[in-house]
């Protein structure tokens, strides 16, 4: 159902909506309103978003375009994966958790054409966006494509920095079960302190790493190719021996290679460390069980090949 074109006082629904907004394009083309106000740091030019947004015309009741049904809402490079001006030059006013609506005019949206059938000539649009995360991947991207011998000049800082960044866009991507993806983070992440740490050894460097490893010993589970998970987890446990998650990963790599006795000796390992913890408990039953069956099989395999059928069989 349309709501009427004009208010009591003669002006439209956004004209009076704006005239209490801020301007933030510096020509009245872009207003904002803060309905929830985020924290920390704005939006950074060339960063990657993950935001949730609704699109609405000024006389309808349902919005045209919507990313809020979605679970997981797609990233969104700014200066490549949004076409809107007036939502690139919003987002960058933006803070992490932040809820705010925007009327974006003509010049700042769809134009003077617009886009039909859903979008009217030289219409002015107003969105809500809600701000979940960025991630500022300008600087890294821009890193990982200098050479190996440019990057070890930047002190230890920027490079812990820069995996940081690399290690926390795999972490979203491995959330949304974007397991290839986010795998190719985790490896950017590596390659980078594992370049640095041949050069600089210290605490910093190698919790990093640690975590990298684990991360990706993980990621290739989820992949189902265990012989990789089992030697990032084998790298994870260079740097901390007794890392239980490492000890774990390791154990449910081995498994699923059917190398049972290596299975044992990292599950039994990191049940030592942590005797209640369920998921080790758990992995050692199916060890348990899986091993029987493996058991049972050769069992049976030599009793068909020295069996008096097979002998006789054999003679013949």
């Amino acid at each position: 159902m349309e709501r009427s074109s004009k208010c009591s006082n003669g002006l439209s629904v956004f004209e009076q909506l704006g005239q209490r907004m801020e301007d933030v394009s510096g020509d009245r083309g872009v207003l904002k309103e803060v309905i929830r106000a985020g924290s920390g740091e704005t939006v950074p030019h060339d960063a990657t978003v993950i935001v949730k947004y609704s699109g609405y015309l000024e006389h309808a009741e349902r919005p045209f375009n919507t990313n809020c049904f979605q679970r997981f809402p797609k990233l969104m490079k700014l200066g490549e994966d949004i076409t809107l001006l007036g939502m690139e030059i919003g987002l960058l006013t933006m803070q992490k958790g932040e809820l705010s609506r925007f009327l974006y005019f003509p010049r700042y949206a769809f134009g003077n054409l617009g886009c039909p059938p859903l979008i009217p000539p030289a219409a002015t649009v107003l969105f809500e966006i809600e701000l979940l995360d960025f991630l500022d991947t300008a600087e890294s991207d821009s890193f990982c494509n200098y050479t190996q011998e440019q990057q070890s000049r930047f002190p230890l800082d920027k490079v812990l920095k820069i995996a940081k960044t690399e290690k926390e866009f795999g972490n979203y991507l491995f959330k949304q079960s974007r397991f290839d993806d986010a795998k190719d983070r985790y490896k950017r992440a590596f390659t980078l302190l594992s370049h640095r740490s041949f050069l600089d050894e210290c605490g910093s460097l190698n919790s990093a790493l640690l975590y990298v490893n684990l991360n990706l010993s993980l990621t290739y589970l989820k992949l189902e190719r265990p012989s990789r998970a089992l030697t990032y987890g084998e790298k994870a446990l260079a740097i901390d021996g007794n890392n239980t998650k490492a000890l774990y990963r390791c154990g449910q790599a081995s498994l699923d290679l059917r190398e049972y006795e290596k299975a044992q000796h990292f599950l039994l390992a990191a049940q030592k460390m942590e005797p209640f913890n369920l998921e080790i408990n758990n992995e050692l039953k199916r060890l348990s069980s899986c091993y029987q069956e493996y058991k049972d099989q050769q069992k049976k395999m030599c009793r068909r090949m020295f069996s008096p059928q097979t002998a006789a069989a054999t003679l013949i």
